[in-house]
């Protein structure tokens, strides 16, 4: 402790006097704070901080003081499945009687702007429907000009022509080749499938950052990149719109191209936007936590809904709002998946078995929520939902058990006796009969005919699987028509027309053609090597096989065949990344003037004959063309060497002693063989 000066006279010391800080007489401050203390006043607490957490709800019941509590375990329980609640408010009046509104405070902005956009006119009761807006709105409206000016009418801009590529006189399909040029730069080139040889439309460098994707009608062409996705579109590939999410790995589109769904990881979980793609706006977003699927949608066949699996329900929304179908979610206890029909509004959905009460399938009328049909299933592990391309069939693949075995230390559930059903329902019949498909051995892939009434499923070992082909008729149950014995293949790959499938093994790169209306003759059996994409065109008459740099880093590229198995084009591609054709809307024809064209179809063929082989004549004139004119370069230098030859002829007179040698008849020279040594070199060897 520091002592007084007088009590120690021995530690004397000259103190001096402390310093005076305060300002003289008359002196007058011409700097302000923001001057000096710009940094420290910029973090001061202002009344507005947090008020964007905020949200305001209007219309809520007006109750007594003992009613009150209540009602706030009923309005925070709604309101906090949309976040955490730090606070809330509910204003009285002097009798203690709630006014009817009512301030909720949340974690963070997003949680306030999730909770409006999911509970504004949320319908309480009969009588009252919230009207939820965010605290900061009102600053908005309170500066709404009293007299209201119409907007300024922006200048049209002409839309690029998206459907060009369906204008082709000959119906030449398009694909495009990605190949990675450099980490994080990858070069895109659009080709047009022509013969002899195709056309190259447009190649750009570093046109994306990843890889591409075409939305399901092939109107557009997505990109990726760091600060989000764009979509590219029209004659020229130019820019339509962009899409600003940072880090997005996977776009789904909905299958009328009207909304994009893009899907990008975040700290706290996977965030999913989705975009009206003609405007750019945002819809709605959702932060799914420690989630990392690429697809958590289901989208409806005619864009009207969107739907998404929740906790023991489904989350349906309407289009364009986004808003829950009549506000609230349907409830289903136990659902672990659910698909929409490709054609109707009807959903399937399947439930586990829970205290004995066996597994379900169900199938769900939308809007109306009706079950218009069930079908219970004993002893279930898993299943999966397969429909047909037309919506004629559902197949639901039903994985069973014949015991169950649970370990009481660790919980584990183990399935003994694992056997396989597929239960076939009739969409188009009354009262949808259901028939069954049993198969006592391990399933490896299943596939409906796109076009058609068969589909094909590859059973037992991998090494030596067999592949069995079933038809499905109105009123009959499904009959096997055709089992290819010990076949190693993986996948199934139907044409996009139906009767042709290619079974491929995607571990060894080999391909069986088979023709599903000739006897299941097998046309051709082509390799190739190391192969993991196979992609059928449009039209099936082409399929294409490639091996992507993804896989391996050598003997990149890909291979073209015919529907028949004939192989026509070999790529080899260096860092080649994927190989996509480029998907054609459905045809406008009806069903009865597609049948009137296969009636008649013999009257084309001679069009198409004829057409064949002026585009072979034509090529075989340009061949033609090429040789004759490299002719004609080889007569030119040869005429050229000629001559230069002749004037040099006195030259070479003069260093031959004035005789030509030019006139010699090399026939009568006799030739002679002369010998005599070099050198000659002695070694000793020791």
């Amino acid at each position: 402790m520091a002592k007084k000066k007088s009590e120690d006279a021995t530690n004397d010391q000259d103190y001096e006097e402390e310093p005076n800080f305060e300002d003289p007489e008359g002196f007058v401050d011409d700097i302000s704070d923001e001057e000096l203390l710009v940094d420290k006043l910029a973090q001061r607490p202002s009344e507005a901080d947090g008020v964007e957490n905020v949200v305001v709800v209007d219309n809520i019941p007006k109750v007594e003081p003992k009613k009150l509590e209540k009602l706030q375990n009923i309005i925070n329980k709604t309101f906090s499945n949309y976040g955490e609640i730090v606070n809330s408010v509910y204003p009285v009046d002097e009798n203690g009687n709630t006014k009817g509104y009512a301030f909720m405070e949340f974690r963070n902005q997003q949680q306030a702007e999730e909770a409006v956009r999911n509970l504004n006119n949320y319908r309480l009761d009969k009588v009252h429907t919230f009207i939820v807006n965010l605290f900061t709105d009102f600053q908005k409206y309170d500066h709404i000009p009293e007299k209201w000016e119409p907007p300024t009418p922006q200048p049209f801009k002409m839309q690029n022509d998206l459907y060009s590529f369906l204008l082709d006189p000959d119906a030449y399909d398009q694909y495009c080749v990605a190949a990675e040029t450099s980490p994080n730069s990858v070069q895109v080139g659009f080709w047009q499938n022509t013969l002899p040889e195709p056309t190259d439309l447009e190649t750009r460098e570093s046109f994306t950052d990843t890889f591409v994707k075409w939305s399901p009608l092939g109107t557009y062409c997505v990109t990726f990149h760091k600060p989000g996705v764009a979509i590219w579109g029209g004659s020229k590939f130019q820019r339509i719109q962009r899409f600003p999410h940072p880090g997005t790995q996977f776009v789904e589109f909905s299958p009328c191209e009207n909304y994009l769904v893009t899907y990008g990881p975040t700290p706290t979980g996977q965030k999913v936007v989705i975009w009206d793609i003609r405007s750019g706006a945002e819809k709605r977003s959702f932060i799914a936590e420690d989630v990392s699927m690429f697809s958590m949608f289901r989208w409806s066949h005619d864009d009207k809904y969107v739907a998404r699996l929740g906790e023991s329900s489904i989350h349906i929304y309407e289009t364009p709002s986004f808003y829950l179908l009549d506000k609230r979610s349907i409830k289903v206890p136990g659902i672990r998946g659910f698909s929409w029909s490709p054609t109707d509004n009807i959903i399937a959905y399947w439930v586990e078995e829970q205290n004995q009460i066996p597994a379900r399938v169900t199938l769900l009328e939308i809007p109306k929520r009706r079950e218009i049909r069930n079908k219970n299933l004993f002893h279930v592990a898993d299943c999966k939902l397969h429909w047909q391309k037309s919506g004629d069939y559902l197949c639901v693949k039903v994985d069973r058990y014949s015991k169950l075995k649970k370990d009481k230390k660790d919980s584990d559930v183990k399935f003994l006796g694992m056997f396989y059903n597929f239960e076939i329902f009739h969409m188009r019949e009354k009262e949808i009969p259901v028939d069954s498909v049993e198969i006592r051995e391990l399933i490896l892939a299943f596939a409906w005919e796109p076009v058609g009434n068969k589909f094909a499923i590859i059973h037992g070992e991998t090494s030596n699987s067999n592949v069995s082909f079933y038809e499905v008729n109105n009123g009959v149950k499904p009959s096997l028509v055709k089992k290819l014995e010990k076949k190693s293949c993986t996948h199934l790959f139907w044409s996009p027309r139906g009767q042709f499938i290619v079974m491929a093994n995607l571990t060894m790169g080999t391909f069986e053609f088979v023709d599903t209306n000739n006897n299941f003759v097998i046309t051709a059996s082509p390799d190739h090597f190391r192969a993991s994409e196979v992609e059928w065109d449009p039209t099936g008459r082409y399929v294409v096989t490639g091996v992507s740099s993804w896989k391996v880093k050598e003997d990149t590229g890909f291979n073209m065949y015919t529907f028949q198995g004939r192989i026509i084009r070999r790529s080899l591609l260096k860092n080649f990344v994927q190989f996509l054709w480029r998907p054609r809307p459905p045809t406008l024809l009806s069903e009865e003037e597609i049948k009137e064209i296969r009636k008649n179809l013999k009257k084309y063929y001679y069009i198409f004959e004829q057409k064949d082989r002026m585009r072979m004549t034509r090529a075989s004139k340009e061949l033609l063309e090429k040789r004759a004119q490299l002719c004609e370069q080889f007569t030119e230098y040869r005429n050229k060497r000629i001559a230069e030859w002749k004037d040099q002829k006195v030259r070479r007179m003069q260093l031959r002693n004035h005789f030509d040698t030019d006139s010699l008849d090399t026939e009568e020279v006799d030739e002679e063989i002369i010998e005599f040594l070099v050198k000659e070199e002695i070694t000793v060897l020791e």
